[in-house]
């Protein structure tokens, strides 16, 4: 009777064993089979990227230039200046005196040349060749006066004076700087993978933290890019404003409309500091892509990175990773307004 009963224990402890491995073993199937689906199955809401035709910016940034500097200097030297008649920061016009030098010495040679002159007329039909020796030296002697003025070259702004009255003058020593008619221009640092789209005669908005804002138009985009910084500059002409020389100054030029991918703003996220997109692939899969954006608004975002038609994953997409299986709501769920970004 005893070994009967401790028979049906053993039969009774392996049966139990048995059915708690055959648990564990659907547990287990059951596992793996979810682990092989990709591990999430949230539930997501899809949009489509799709093209439109937006305006279109580039910022840049640069310093302020003047459009051209004109160097004043003195032709003639050794000779002391008596007057100073501009300083930095006037506005001067074309052949308005600036500088005035003693040109005392050289009234007197000019009397004394004439009185040769006067002599030679004179004798002219005994010396031609002092007759013209004569006429030489009274023209040398006109033009070393002329110079002793010195006179603006040009109209524009004056941005640096060199002289001072009494200094004596050297020749070919430059005295002012002249901006040619006050233009100033921002020499715009464009990224290369946008300097195609920037073209002379559009239109721009200038602006410095000092000064503000001004309006501009690019002049002329060199054809050259740094190789080290991959920059190419726009030279933007700038229409007014308190801008100086070697300012700092941003722009915004208008390049027109061009074409771009616009998708919800909602489906943007960032991962280690980059900005992207999750996109379903075709076996209901998530993958991360990352994107470059070109504007934004608060319903729709320009992007590069992505094509027209690729499927992004909306609502939801914070929570997922690379690769993870996901379900899709009902496009009534989904749907998005097409609000185009401005």
């Amino acid at each position: 009777m005893a070994n009967s009963i401790t028979a049906l224990r053993v039969a009774l402890i392996v049966a139990t064993a048995l059915s708690l491995a055959a648990c564990g073993g659907e547990k287990t199937a059951d596992a793996e089979a979810k682990a092989g689906e990709g591990g999430s199955s949230q539930t997501v809401t899809v949009a489509t990227a799709v093209l439109e035709s937006l305006p279109r910016t580039v910022s840049a940034s640069g310093t302020i230039s003047a459009w051209e500097e004109v160097p004043v200097g003195a032709e003639t030297g050794g000779l002391t200046a008596t007057g100073v008649y501009v300083d930095e920061g006037s506005y001067v016009r074309q052949g308005q005196p600036l500088v005035q030098m003693n040109d005392a010495l050289l009234r007197a040679q000019l009397r004394q040349q004439q009185a040769s002159l006067d002599t030679a007329l004179a004798n002219q039909r005994a010396s031609a060749a002092n007759m013209s020796a004569a006429e030489a030296a009274l023209s040398e002697i006109r033009t070393r006066l002329s110079q002793a003025t010195i006179k603006a070259p040009v109209s524009g702004l004056v941005i640096s004076r060199n002289v001072t009255r009494g200094q004596i003058i050297s020749p070919g020593s430059e005295l002012f700087r002249i901006v040619r008619d006050g233009r100033l221009e921002l020499d715009a640092q464009v990224p290369e993978t946008e300097l195609g789209l920037v073209r002379a005669g559009q239109g721009a908005v200038v602006s410095s933290d000092q000064v503000g804002e001004t309006t501009g138009r690019v002049r002329i985009v060199t054809p050259e890019v740094d190789p080290q910084t991959r920059l190419g500059i726009a030279r933007i002409t700038l229409t007014g404003g308190g801008f100086r020389p070697g300012m700092f100054g941003r722009a915004r030029i208008d390049v027109g409309t061009q074409p771009a991918v616009t998708l919800p703003t909602a489906a943007v996220l960032y991962r280690e500091n980059r900005a992207g997109v999750f996109i379903l692939d075709g076996e209901g899969r998530a993958r991360f892509r990352p994107v470059a954006i070109v504007s934004r608004s608060s319903e729709r975002t320009a992007v590069t990175g992505i094509e027209a038609g690729a499927r992004i994953i909306v609502s939801g997409a914070g929570f997922l990773g690379e690769g993870d299986r996901v379900r899709v709501a009902p496009a009534a769920v989904a749907a998005t307004p097409a609000v185009k970004a401005s």
